[in-house]
Parts: C-alpha cells; structure tokens; sequence
C-alpha cells in the first residue's frame, strides 16, 4: 500500500517538486510511536517536509552507505530513512535513535 500526497502551490515559494510516497513499514512505524514523537513525526512529514525544497536542507541528512538512492536524516531522536528516485521521494522507515 502506498499514499501518494502531492503539495499545492504556493504564493511563496515555488512549487514542491517532488512526489512523495509512504511505505507501509514507515506508516506503521509512525502508529507505534509514543503519542508525543508521533504528532512531531507526523507534522514535519505529513505537512512540514512540503516545505522544503532541497532535500539537502534536511537536519543531519545523509547517503547510506554507497547506494546512489537511500538516504536518512534526524528528526529529534529518531532516524527516518528515504528512497530518493529522480523526482519520487519514499519514506521508508522511522526508528529511534541509538544511545550511546
């Protein structure tokens, strides 16, 4: 199952340029999240990450690995991982980040 949500355009900015998709281990690592992540997780991903325009500007934002289309940046204390193919962005997963 995936949801595929593209953003309107605003008077501010240009227009999202990217396609974004879910995966469904990413939608239900979200429901298994603590009330509290899960309203962060679900309001930069859900409304938030429209707003970007560089997936570069994401905090801590890196490649995996030497792969040409996984990434992951932080969110708090979670990692959220990404499928990056041309134009489509797929959330993969959100996990809390290891202590160390």
């Amino acid at each position: 199952m995936q949801v595929t949500r593209q953003s309107s355009t605003q008077k501010t900015r240009a227009a999202f340029r990217y396609e974004v998709r879910y995966k469904r281990s990413f939608l239900l690592d979200v429901k298994r999240l603590e009330p509290a992540a899960r309203k962060q997780i679900q309001q930069f991903v859900f409304e938030d990450f429209y707003q970007t325009t560089q997936l570069q500007e994401l905090p801590e934002f890196r490649q995996l690995g030497s792969s040409k289309i996984y990434y992951r940046f932080t969110l708090d204390r979670y990692l959220v991982s990404l499928e990056v193919t041309g134009q489509i962005v797929k959330f993969l997963r959100v996990i809390r980040k290891p202590d160390l």
